[in-house]
């Protein structure tokens, strides 16, 4: 079977193929990308594949596995791992479960029980670690184990500009709202401009950006309010809700 997911190009569907067959895989998400999303298709495909008896996912953080004191950290994990034999465990921002800074920090005793039970229940289990790029590069650094086990590291790139202007109207239709005459070609030289600048996060800039075009046009109704607003109005965003960013700043001084 072959597979695409989340944007990964022709280059890399190869790659992927290999990768739903293994046992654990290392996720390299940028800022802003549906990091659920992408666990939940692999569960999916990997049932259908045959890789896994129930193709469920169990996504936990730090917080599900690493205990407070001493004692606790082993039953927490353990009962994590049990929830998900079966299926995909999905741990994410899995580099905060080392934090060699701090010597009483329980989080090596969660990834030495997660190592044992990579190796001794493979068939029954697919674990899957991610997080941003750069941070997950120095955890496997930091555990030459982990780097060892998980052969396959799947990148996930940044979205182009026209999946990001697909994503803004997705994310205005769930909300209701549309985008009215040259208001679309508005957003569309927004992400041309904001996509150059720094601090750039993908879905969650676009759904921001539509946020304060909101309030925008909520403002400008707001001074309109002498007339009658009809339904129309109130749904529909403007070129200037857009224009009013200070991304286009520069055009004004």
């Amino acid at each position: 079977m072959w597979v695409k997911i989340c944007g990964i190009t022709n280059e890399e569907d190869a790659l992927l193929a290999v990768a739903l067959g293994a046992d654990a895989l290392g996720f390299m998400f940028v800022p802003g990308s549906p990091r659920q999303v992408s666990p939940e298709t692999v569960a999916e495909i990997l049932h259908r594949l045959g890789h896994v008896r129930k193709g469920h996912l169990v996504a936990v953080t730090r917080d599900d596995l690493v205990g407070q004191y001493v004692g606790h950290t082993a039953p927490k994990t353990k009962e994590v791992l049990r929830r998900a034999y079966g299926g995909v465990l999905f741990i994410d921002e899995a580099y905060y479960l080392y934090r060699p800074e701090n010597e009483r920090d329980y989080g090596q005793e969660a990834i030495e029980i997660l190592l044992q039970v990579m190796e001794n229940n493979r068939d029954d289990l697919v674990v899957i670690l991610a997080g941003y790029k750069d941070r997950m590069d120095t955890f496997f650094k930091s555990n030459p184990g982990l780097s060892s086990r998980i052969a396959h590291h799947l990148d996930f790139p940044d979205y182009g500009h026209d999946e990001l202007l697909a994503i803004a109207d997705r994310l205005l239709a769930v909300q209701h709202y549309r985008f009215g005459a040259g208001c679309r070609e508005a957003f569309a030289e927004y992400l041309t401009r904001r996509l150059q600048q720094p601090h750039f996060a993908n879905a969650r800039s676009v759904r921001n950006a539509l946020d304060r075009a909101r309030l925008r046009q909520a403002s400008r109704l707001f001074a309109e309010r002498q007339r009658e607003l009809t339904r129309e109005d109130l749904s529909t965003l403007v070129a200037d809700d857009i224009r009013a960013s200070r991304v286009f700043a520069a055009d004004s001084a």
